[in-house]
């Protein structure tokens, strides 16, 4: 432990804060990770990123001393997240939410894992955690596909509250999306290319203020998944959509020996199943081109 404070007192972090419209709650949470960064000794910067706001969020914030960067219009999370992490000067990055759902004190223990894993993920596992109830069915769905595509379990896909190593997000700058997918997106994209992720169990509390996220970015979250799993891994999307329709025409082929009539049903479950595998064999020869090439 005395070894991981001492790597602790020489990091320079980076934090990244993305706020649109959070009058109410910018200046707490930037107080807040002030607080929780203060014993560790450590050199920061906070950056609070004001998505085009229509409210006093950016005053808020520059009345606080920390660095703030302005977005004429609403751009998007991601694009706040991106913009942030751009302009930070530090290796390691901490971005969290300016809505006071996350827990500024994880920030230490997230920090001293940074040394043995290249991001550490503020998994909302622990207690106290409060998630919409009309939410839960939809987020326990998209993590369990994501950790079958992704070949590791997930224990929290899109977490607003991570420390991660600028170097290696910016490697996939050119996929993340400018929505509230960005932390989708580099969960996947850190999980298929095997870098180390690990995830520490953190509260979530109620936010203040109304939430920005809509029913329909469920939707928008599926498909995200299933695009960014077919760039880096596209076997894992195709090899089993190849085998459901195989299994569809050897099922029609049996049914049609009994009838003693072979269907052309039977023949296209084949050749449907022979050609996706086909396109998934390509894709898969052109992830690896592409990986070998970044």
């Amino acid at each position: 432990m005395k070894k991981e404070a001492s790597q602790t007192e020489k990091m320079s972090v980076s934090i990244v804060i993305p706020a649109y419209n959070e009058e109410n709650a910018i200046v707490q949470q930037i107080e807040s990770v002030q607080e929780a960064l203060l014993p560790l000794g450590v050199q920061y910067e906070i950056i609070v990123v004001d998505d085009g706001s229509e409210d006093q969020t950016a005053k808020c914030a520059k009345e606080t001393g920390v660095k703030v960067l302005h977005h004429p219009k609403n751009r998007g999370y991601g694009a706040a997240l991106k913009n942030g992490i751009k302009e930070a000067e530090n290796e390691i990055i901490i971005i969290i939410d300016a809505d006071g759902t996350y827990p500024a004190d994880a920030i230490p223990p997230m920090l001293e894992k940074i040394f043995e894993y290249d991001m550490v993920v503020g998994a909302r596992v622990g207690e106290n955690v409060h998630v919409p109830l009309e939410r839960k069915p939809a987020k326990w769905f998209l993590q369990k596909l994501a950790s079958y595509l992704a070949g590791d379990k997930i224990e929290d896909l899109n977490s607003g509250l991570r420390v991660m190593k600028k170097s290696i997000v910016e490697r996939f700058y050119h996929l993340l999306p400018s929505g509230f997918s960005f932390t989708t997106t580099i969960t996947l994209a850190f999980l298929c290319n095997d870098y180390l992720v690990h995830y520490h169990p953190i509260p979530y509390h109620r936010r203040i203020g109304r939430s920005k996220i809509r029913s329909v970015d469920a939707y928008h979250f599926l498909l995200l998944i299933i695009r960014t799993i077919v760039f880096f891994n596209p076997l894992k999307v195709f090899l089993p959509m190849g085998a459901l329709f195989f299994c569809m025409g050897l099922a029609k082929f049996v049914y049609d020996i009994f009838l003693e009539n072979l269907s052309e049903s039977a023949i296209f479950g084949f050749l449907g199943a022979f050609i996706i595998w086909a396109i998934g064999l390509m894709s898969d020869q052109i992830a690896r081109v592409s990986a070998k090439q970044g």
